[in-house]
């Protein structure tokens, strides 16, 4: 009986084999229909995948490279002129002759050189008190530097404050104390933060600022704080 069992399963099974070779064969005809009856179709997508990545290296090598090159120049001219306390050159704008960080900017801003150019224009507008324009250019600024964009926030939050956003301005400020882990740069913008929410009357928001200086950052502080610290204690 076991050995009769075994026969019919060992059938069954050769079978089942059998079928399922022979479904594959059936799967591999309509496959090569489907291959002769739409080559043209495949054909025309195939070559279009070849052109899509030929076309992006193309654009990097040929496109991307040179801009971020020519950004790098445009870029260092500019911070020449800063160095040199021409401020009104090196924000430029103006001509092609001379682009400055304005310029740079706009021209090449898809660049790291370009994007660093519109953050450098963002500070140079804050000092001539064109404080949205400031605003603006900062906002469009992002970095991978967790340092650069801590600057960034808080030199949003000082435009904000003098268009009379000071809320606005509180919470950037914020912004700026979580993005670094740089320990002076906390400490720097903890402190803006809580003298600007006394300001504000925001007493609690003060008090947790100052009362982190008194625990994580005293040692930045030299003693800058205490009044502050002694100010806020039993509030």
């Amino acid at each position: 009986m076991a050995k009769r069992d075994l026969k019919n399963k060992k059938a069954t099974e050769g079978k089942e084999t059998v079928e399922f070779f022979q479904d594959l064969d059936r799967e591999a005809l309509q496959t090569e229909r489907f291959l002769e009856k739409n080559s043209k179709l495949l054909s025309i997508i195939f070559g279009a995948l070849v052109l899509g990545v030929l076309g992006y290296f193309a654009y990097q090598q040929f496109v991307v490279v040179p801009k971020n090159a020519e950004a790098t120049k445009s870029y260092l001219s500019a911070m020449g002129n800063l160095a040199e306390g021409k401020t009104e050159e090196a924000l430029g704008g103006k001509s092609a002759a001379n682009p400055g960080f304005l310029g740079t900017y706009n021209n090449y801003g898809n660049t790291d050189a370009g994007s660093l150019a519109g953050y450098n224009a963002g500070l140079l507008k804050f000092k001539e008190g064109k404080f949205q324009e400031a605003y603006d250019l900062l906002d469009q600024f992002s970095s991978d530097n967790k340092v650069l964009m801590a600057l960034k926030y808080g030199a949003m939050a000082d435009a904000a404050s003098n268009l009379n956003k000071a809320d606005e301005s509180l919470s950037l400020l914020g912004k700026a104390i979580s993005a670094s882990d740089d320990p002076y740069t906390s400490y720097y913008f903890t402190r803006k933060k809580g003298i600007l929410a006394l300001a504000l009357n925001k007493t609690q928001d003060a008090k947790t600022a100052f009362e982190t200086i008194d625990q994580k950052y005293k040692e930045y502080d030299n003693g800058l704080s205490d009044a502050y610290i002694e100010m806020v204690k039993n509030k």
